[in-house]
């Protein structure tokens, strides 16, 4: 009986810890506020900058920018125009080159953007790097790393928001965290689900096409990245995403709805 009544009052506080990813509608687990997650995402992105060459004052550094702005810009239209609008609270956008070969780039919750100069080749220009950049942001609009952190807490019974489960068990919880924003792992590969990857990509098609980026160059650009791999093994950004034969479909099937959202 005991068992039976903390498998119903599990079942009723993950029902009642339901969020609503904009755009897909897809429910996903949340037990942890932005307001918990932030500070210490913030704070690894100001570590990765010291930590790193960051590239400014060039015409790349400045395409990453630029670009960066009109995303965000698109962002917080699109979920003020859908009543969305409380995803944003404690999001500070940042963006910033970093000088590495790695072909990568991340966003940390809350808006902290990084490129790596390894990926622009494949971009090409300004619309390439928005088609990582709307993908990239769309993870954190989309609160995939706090899923994440959700469903460690559950999978590892820590019940309620993260000071409540660091009183339960401190280490644990602090591992939980680290990994599901990308603390102690190579920072922002996080090995998001394929469900979440291809959300990704339907958020940032919409994302680039109202910052006036053609979505048209996205199946484009994935093309590149699979032909980068050359046989080898693939780029870290391509081996956290699905098959690119895969990701180019499910793009162009949702190409002539993200066409309503693009002026050129």
């Amino acid at each position: 009986m005991l068992k039976r009544i903390s498998i119903l009052l599990l079942a009723g506080l993950i029902f009642y810890s339901c969020a609503t990813v904009p755009l897909s509608g897809r429910k996903q687990l949340s037990l942890v506020d932005n307001s918990e997650v932030l500070p210490m995402s913030f704070q690894q992105y100001n570590d990765v900058k010291s930590e790193s060459k960051v590239v400014t004052n060039t015409a790349d550094g400045e395409s990453v920018v630029r670009v960066g702005k009109r995303i965000a810009a698109a962002v917080e239209t699109y979920l003020h125009d859908n009543g969305h609008g409380e995803i944003l609270n404690g999001f500070e956008w940042e963006f910033n080159l970093i000088q590495d070969d790695q072909v990568n780039a991340w966003c940390m919750p809350g808006g902290k953007v990084a490129f790596y100069t390894g990926i622009l080749p494949v971009c090409q220009n300004d619309e390439g790097i928005a088609v990582v950049m709307g993908h990239e942001v769309a993870h954190a609009i989309a609160s995939h790393a706090r899923e994440r952190m959700s469903q460690g807490m559950v999978a590892n019974g820590l019940l309620g928001g993260v000071q409540a489960a660091m009183g339960q068990n401190p280490t644990l919880t602090e591992s939980i965290f680290m990994q599901a924003v990308g603390m102690g792992s190579q920072v922002g590969m996080l090995k998001f689900s394929r469900d979440q990857e291809l959300e990704a990509d339907q958020l940032g098609l919409i994302f680039m096409a109202m910052a006036g980026y053609d979505p048209r160059v996205a199946p484009e650009f994935w093309q590149r990245m699979e032909a980068k791999s050359n046989g080898e093994a693939p780029p870290e950004f391509l081996s956290t995403h699905p098959g690119p034969d895969r990701r180019i479909d499910e793009l162009n099937s949702q190409m002539p709805e993200a066409l309503k959202y693009y002026k050129n």
